[in-house]
């Protein structure tokens, strides 16, 4: 049942929150609901503040009295408010930003809270009850006898006097005329403070003119009476408003002795089970019990309470640097500066103590002093008090409040909030060190795990994958990598990321039509504020096309993604330069979205990172120089294709062993020699690798020189032999197979082959016989002296020569291994297929033969005459 009820509309200005603040601690203090007042302010305060400052709109609050609690409802005018054109009508909101944090404060404290929808308005509401108190009864003491009862005259008076806003008497009661001697209409209309004797107590900061702005207060001071003497009073004071909204207060006076008949008793202490109550802490005073347990959580605590201590409009926390040179925004509210989180201002912002933050000050009015805390620039506040955060005389911090009026502090205001700021410094110090800490240990393990998926891998475009992906979005909201291939080349923009992959072609269509950043090879992140201003300047190109139209509000898939594009790159950029080997080989560059900034323990892990990625990119870069030469050399010695032979199939697999390998020991050759006739070689170099290469790339060239000079077989391999043997140390012995090719007019063909220390090649003829074609003689450059020989071949259509290196007959499988008998078999079974049919057969073969890899070269070479077509 709702027994009361209030209501008011605040216009959406900054100052409407703290006037919403206000209107609801009066209230509530007004209907005795003092139990669930801060919670009330505090839930009240951030649903007004997303309706006047964030929804740019009026602000309807009203409280509902019930028997159990109240319920306050906070309403604004979103749906009716005009759409930004600026506005890409995506969702870029943000758990650190200061907008949508009243929903999750009403899920941590209202007893029921929900949001209401209508064509006009949204409405946010919650429920706080009351805590259970025994019926009728707020506090008690024990029957005490006559004698001990406090003493008191025949007829207890108590004097009603009501001060309005102004100060002036605007009522005042038979019992204030007996006890005084004024009548009321000698009074009224008067400043109450001219009857007030003060008393002045050293350390005593509050007035009689405070004292009456309070919603509630109790305590002694003096009134002057007629007579002119000062009568000590006591007094209970009550701060209400009338129907019209103008606030006044209520002040019941006695007689100082009479004291009991208002002054609230004492709350009995809460049970502890020590001997002596514990005092209470002055820290848990202003933050409140229990105190959050994280840095963030502790800092927006502090401000608003700081906010809410001094009546203020925003307040602001700023940590300071390990150098103290600099202050970081860790914490604000009732400002848009919550999008400059992490943003930094210098610790001496001027000469004198008002510009440096190591001593309190007060600006009456920043608009005679522009600059002054350019913390507040263009937030319309005007008068500020800061305080330093000091922990054993070093500045850690620096807390602040601010209002749109000016004049509004002064120096008590200022004794005030240092007197705060002295009981918080060291909360706020130890739980930062508790942060560095967690971020130290997070930045060592990110490092070790970046450096090892660096040392990983030596493929550039794979290294910069990685690099743009061990930052975004642990570091940053987007990354972008230059890359620089020598001295006189430009920056190249080689890799985008953002963590939207919707974003990233619209961030490198933004990034590729701006000058690169300016390759500076001095350590450390530096601003880069090309990307913001390309990105605005886009969105006002596109915006005012889109003004232009008929239908501005319809816009297309370009427009999405240009407003998008500025969105993303709207906040702060850094650029990193990637230095490796005393060289500017690049540079890293990290983006914000907009009004977002890098706190400085990120930028440092982020120049680490670079430091390391650097060397890393590097690596890759020398590595793939050094391949392309490897390879180009291994390729230049492979034939550069296989020759047509008339009336002949010929077919080669070749397989070098090791990675990156593609010239190994083994090798083959099939070239003409003259009208008519064909070389054809294949052999095996003793080892794999490089050295063998070598030795095969003589060789080949020597066959093929030899041959054409019109050598036979065996005087090619003889002097091939004597070749080898004068590369002295660097010689290695060779196994090959050699032989001529002449090509018949009645379809077969001729083979001359001299078979030097290389398995034997293997006829196949039509009936699925297999046999040898050669007979073995000895291996070249181990002896000099050679006693070679050729021996005739003639393969008729149909018939199949296979030739082949160890690497196929010596495949094992444990200690089985394929042989000759194995590729004897497998070859018997290749009757009727062409040439690159048998070699394929042949290699699924070996390759099946055994689970690992090949760890030998290998060279396979059929040839086959084909038989005649029937037409």
């Amino acid at each position: 049942m709702i027994t009361a009820r209030a209501a008011a509309t605040f216009d959406p200005v900054g100052r409407s929150v703290a006037t919403a603040r206000a209107f609801v601690r009066d209230t509530l203090q007004g209907w005795g609901y003092t139990d669930v007042v801060d919670d009330a302010v505090v839930l009240t305060s951030e649903l007004v503040t997303n309706a006047v400052v964030h929804a740019g709109t009026a602000a309807d609050v009203l409280c509902l009295r019930t028997e159990d609690g109240v319920r306050v409802e906070v309403g604004d005018h979103y749906p009716e408010r005009e759409v930004p054109l600026q506005s890409s009508g995506l969702d870029f909101g943000s758990p650190d930003r200061e907008g949508g944090r009243g929903l999750l404060l009403c899920a941590a404290l209202a007893s029921r809270w929900g949001v209401e929808y209508t064509p006009t308005h949204k409405h946010v509401w919650f429920q706080l009850d009351l805590p259970e108190r025994p019926v009728g009864i707020r506090s008690a003491s024990p029957v005490l006898p006559t004698a001990l009862l406090p003493a008191a005259d025949q007829r207890v008076r108590v004097a009603v006097v009501q001060v309005d806003g102004s100060g002036g008497i605007a009522a005042w009661n038979d019992d204030a005329s007996f006890l005084f001697g004024y009548a009321a209409e000698k009074v009224e209309g008067k400043q109450f403070t001219d009857f007030v004797a003060w008393p002045h107590t050293p350390g005593t900061s509050t007035g009689i003119a405070d004292a009456l702005r309070l919603s509630r207060w109790e305590g002694s001071y003096g009134l002057r009476g007629a007579d002119g003497r000062t009568i000590p009073v006591y007094a209970s004071h009550l701060r209400v408003r009338d129907a019209d909204g103008d606030p006044s207060t209520v002040c019941l006076l006695v007689r100082d002795y009479e004291r009991a008949v208002l002054q609230t008793p004492a709350r009995a202490p809460v049970s502890d089970t020590s001997a002596e109550n514990r005092a209470a802490d002055p820290f848990e005073i202003f933050i409140g019990s229990p105190a959050p347990d994280d840095l963030d959580g502790l800092l927006q605590r502090t401000v608003e309470r700081a906010r809410d201590m001094l009546d203020a409009d925003a307040a602001f926390l700023l940590l300071a640097t390990d150098d103290e040179t600099e202050l970081e925004v860790r914490a604000t509210t009732g400002l848009p500066s919550a999008r400059q989180r992490f943003a930094r201002v210098p610790v001496e912002a001027g000469t004198g103590r008002y510009g440096s933050a190591r001593m309190p000050a007060v600006h009456e009015d920043l608009t005679v002093v522009p600059g002054a805390v350019p913390l507040l620039s263009d937030t319309g506040m005007r008068s500020v008090v800061t305080v330093p955060l000091k922990v054993e005389g070093r500045l850690t911090g620096s807390l602040g409040v601010a209002a749109e009026a000016a004049g509004r502090y002064s120096n008590e205001e200022a004794l005030r909030l240092q007197f705060a700021a002295d009981r918080i410094a060291l909360a706020v110090e130890s739980a930062r060190l508790g942060e560095l800490e967690r971020l130290r240990r997070g930045s060592l393990s990110f490092l070790v795990e970046a450096s090892d998926l660096l040392a990983g891998t030596l493929d550039r475009d794979q290294t910069l994958a990685l690099m743009a992906q061990m930052t975004v979005p642990t570091l940053a909201t987007w990354c972008a990598v230059y890359t620089i291939a020598d001295q006189s080349s430009e920056p190249y923009l080689s890799y985008v990321l953002h963590e939207d992959e919707e974003r990233i072609d619209g961030l490198k269509a933004l990034l590729s039509s701006i000058d690169p950043p300016d390759p500076v090879p001095a350590p450390g992140a530096r601003l880069w504020a090309a990307p913001t201003e390309a990105g605005h300047q886009a969105a006002l190109r596109t915006s005012k096309r889109t003004l232009s139209t008929d239908a501005p509000l319809s816009m297309g898939a370009a427009t999405r993604t240009t407003l998008a594009t500025a969105v993303a790159v709207g906040g702060e950029t850094v650029v990193l330069p990637l230095v490796a080997r005393n060289r500017v080989i690049g540079m890293l560059t990290l983006g914000k979205p907009s009004d977002e900034h890098f706190r400085q323990e990120i930028l440092e892990l982020a120049e680490d990172l670079s430091r390391r990625a650097a060397l890393a990119l590097d690596n890759a870069r020398l590595y793939s120089e050094r391949m392309a030469i490897s390879q180009s050399l291994q390729r230049s010695l492979l034939p550069p294709g296989l020759p047509d032979v008339p009336n002949v199939e010929i077919e080669v697999i070749y397989r070098a062993a090791g990675e990156g390998n593609e010239v190994g020991g083994d090798f083959y050759d099939v070239f003409p020699i003259r009208d008519g006739a064909y070389g054809f070689a294949i052999g095996d170099v003793c080892g794999t690798g490089p050295e063998a290469a070598a030795v095969t790339g003589l060789a080949r060239h020597a066959l093929r020189l030899l041959a054409r000079e019109g050598f036979g077989g065996p005087a090619v391999l003889e002097r091939l032999n004597a070749a080898i043997l004068d590369e002295g140390a660097r010689s290695r012995f060779l196994t090959l197979l050699y032989g001529e090719l002449w090509p018949q007019e009645d379809g077969s063909a001729l083979l001359k082959v001299v078979c030097a220390g290389h398995p034997l090649p293997l006829r196949l003829r039509q009936d699925g016989s297999v046999e040898a074609a050669a007979e073995p003689q000895p291996l070249l450059g181990v002896i000099e002296d050679l006693d070679l020989y050729e021996q005739e071949v003639t393969l008729q259509p149909g018939d199949v020569l296979l030739c082949v290196t160890d690497g196929v007959t010596e495949r094992r499988e444990g200690a089985r291994m394929l042989g000759d008998d194995g590729l004897a078999d497998v070859l018997a079974m290749c009757t009727g297929l062409t040439a690159g049919a048998v070699a394929g057969r042949i290699l699924r073969a070996v390759e099946r033969f055994a689970a690992e890899p090949a760890s030998d070269d290998m060279a396979i070479l059929a040839m086959r005459v084909p038989e005649p077509q029937n037409f």
